[in-house]
């Protein structure tokens, strides 16, 4: 018996849920990092002793550039789950785009984003 090469609209429906909640907690914790970043921006060290500014300057650097790239990271993350919906739109999600076969449920369900199975990622390699 020939596998599917595309999920039932049932499937769709069930993975498109799945991808606006992730979408949904992912802009959360997008909001969550920048309002951190823009808490670094205000809270200056010109309360405490000079001895430990110097330090403190060092890892508010530190805590700024870790939070701009966590930024990266979620604001990619969300354009990826945000192109995972124009497919199933188009109902060629989960559909590898090496091999032209299905990526396993499971898969998709724990990366909702994949657009690789698992047997091309390791080609890649």
């Amino acid at each position: 018996m020939e596998t599917p090469n595309k999920y039932s609209d049932k499937d769709l429906e069930e993975f498109k849920t799945l991808i606006l909640k992730k979408i949904e907690k992912a802009q959360h914790d997008l909001e969550l990092i920048k309002s951190a970043y823009m808490n670094d921006l205000n809270n200056g060290t010109e309360d405490t002793s000079p001895t430990f500014k110097a330090f403190d300057e060092g890892s508010q650097v530190m805590s700024k550039e870790s939070n701009a790239q966590l930024a990266i990271r979620q604001e990619k993350f969300i354009r990826d789950l945000k192109n995972a919906l124009i497919r199933i739109q188009n109902k060629t999600y989960g559909v590898c785009r090496v091999t032209g076969k299905l990526i396993n449920k499971k898969r998709l369900e724990l990366v909702p984003h994949a657009t690789l199975s698992i047997e091309a990622k390791n080609m890649q390699r």
